[in-house]
């Protein structure tokens, strides 16, 4: 069992930055799928960004270039650096743990029905 604890939200103004962490114990997050989701009011959750065991990142259309996952393993954190903010980047963000799924090759997919673990969530909230 993963357990996960974010930490690093606030509120910033269009155009600024921020880093969330998220802390993990637990084996699986070495092993696994480790992804970045967010949920604006009113909105689904929505998966951002996501990096596996080897390090190979991806992201949505809308983030990519302006925000980077990685992750340290000596520390067992997971990072979201992101710049650039805009106001539609306000959201509750949480950090979520998972296995590739079977049929999957071992890559790691953005459906949040594969993550069983999640964190309780930071906020995030971009000003215009």
């Amino acid at each position: 069992q993963v357990q996960l604890v974010e930490s690093g939200g606030g509120s910033v103004q269009a155009g600024g930055s921020l880093r969330l962490s998220c802390a993990a114990s637990g084996s699986t997050y070495r092993s696994g799928c480790m992804a970045w989701f967010r949920q604006g009011t009113g909105y689904e959750r929505e998966g951002i960004a996501k990096i596996d065991r080897y390090g190979i990142t991806g992201y949505i259309d809308s983030v990519k270039g302006r925000f980077t996952i990685s992750k340290d393993n000596a520390k067992n954190t997971l990072y979201l650096q992101m710049n650039s903010l805009k106001p539609e980047d306000t959201a509750m963000y949480y950090c979520a743990a998972g296995a590739p799924p079977t049929w999957g090759g071992g890559n790691c997919y953005f459906g949040r029905q594969l993550y069983g673990q999640w964190g309780q969530g930071t906020q995030v909230t971009v000003s215009s």
